[in-house]
């Protein structure tokens, strides 16, 4: 997982109690003695979703949370100790959100890599994985020979689903590099690379995360594949691609006790790292298309705001024109599970597309 990397003055918060090292190693003597149940059920009540899918956490994930629950009740982390610009906040707060769990999940992995030969566990599912590669493979092969895309019902189902087949059809300079960001395992790029595509990187903030994403990758046979540290909110990394994709890490950026704040630094790191044409790819379980669309049309009208503001200040009274829009909705998977409640219709997992057009 990738997006969040705590500042030296938040470790330092609460200097009577010992800081939670990154690697999620720092622990008081006697942590049952001081937190309720409640405190210990914070991370697995976050992203309890389910569906046909399966459940996104097995018993040990849970366990392993609880853990890191106490870690945040440490350091004096409780949601209701932050306020948020919005004017609600969504989703509460979670370990889940913070860098040191992960580095703690990504250990673990690691070590049943190495003693078991367990490549871990795909976020979301297999099913979905699976899904995914293959509505995203349909989606590029039909930008690439100038196939439309159906409003009702979405990426052609007959588009050839293989690089090697968009190269038949299009330019040489339309060839698909991509990034996967909060790459965790690796294992969503070798959905993509059965897919046919070549040029992929991964980027974790965790440095256990790429360790084991390029040991499962070479045990694959999978040599084509590029891993690296790297934190999308402090991107080093300046290479822009075709195809960026997001499998839970704006998920996890907004579970951070400052997720609105990350969110929006999140969208300004992806303007930035798709290319003109290009598309930005997110699955979620904690929002659903509408609201990924809303979200992105908000963040890029108060840039837009604050364009005028800084041309008014340069240009005086002069009347000023911001430019359009960055990204815009283009497709969305329409095949997974849906419930109704209420009398509305949703699914637990969603799938969105957004094109740069600038």
């Amino acid at each position: 997982m990738v997006g969040i990397r705590w500042s030296a003055n938040e470790g330092e918060a609460q200097p009577q109690t010992p800081a939670v090292a990154e690697g999620g190693s720092s622990r008081p003597e006697d942590p049952a003695a001081h937190f309720s149940d409640d405190d210990r059920s914070v991370a697995a009540d976050s992203w309890s979703v389910k569906s046909e899918y399966g459940s996104l956490m097995d018993g040990d994930d849970l366990l392993r949370n609880a853990d890191a629950a106490e870690a945040l009740a440490v350091a004096n982390l409780r949601p209701a100790d932050y306020s948020s610009d919005k004017e609600e906040q969504d989703v509460e707060p979670s370990v889940l959100g913070l860098q040191s769990h992960w580095d703690s999940t990504y250990a673990d992995e690691l070590a049943n890599f190495h003693e078991h030969g367990d490549a871990g566990e795909i976020w979301f599912g297999e099913e979905v994985m699976e899904v995914v590669a293959d509505w995203i493979a349909r989606l590029c092969a039909s930008i690439s020979a100038g196939l439309p895309i159906d409003p009702v019902h979405g990426v052609n189902k007959d588009a050839s689903c293989k690089p090697s087949d968009i190269r038949a059809k299009a330019s040489e300079e339309l060839e698909w590099n991509i990034l996967d960001i909060g790459t965790g395992n690796g294992l969503f790029l070798h959905a993509l690379a059965k897919q046919g595509f070549t040029d992929l990187t991964g980027i974790d903030y965790s440095d256990a995360a790429v360790v084991l994403a390029k040991g499962v990758a070479e045990r694959e046979g999978l040599n084509n594949i590029t891993f690296l540290v790297d934190d999308v909110l402090e991107m080093k990394l300046q290479t822009r691609y075709k195809l960026v994709t997001d499998k839970g890490t704006l998920d996890a950026i907004g579970l951070h006790p400052e997720g609105q704040k990350h969110r929006s630094l999140y969208w300004k790191a992806v303007s930035n790292l798709v290319a003109p044409g290009g598309l930005l790819v997110i699955t979620s379980c904690n929002n659903t298309k509408d609201e990924l669309v809303d979200e992105l049309v908000k963040y890029e009208q108060s840039v837009r705001d604050d364009q005028r503001v800084v041309s008014k200040e340069e240009r005086g009274s002069c009347p000023t024109t911001a430019g359009p829009p960055v990204f815009q909705y283009l497709d969305h998977i329409r095949t997974y599970p849906t419930y109704q409640f209420g009398g509305l219709e949703g699914s637990r997992v969603c799938t969105v597309a957004f094109i740069r057009k600038a």
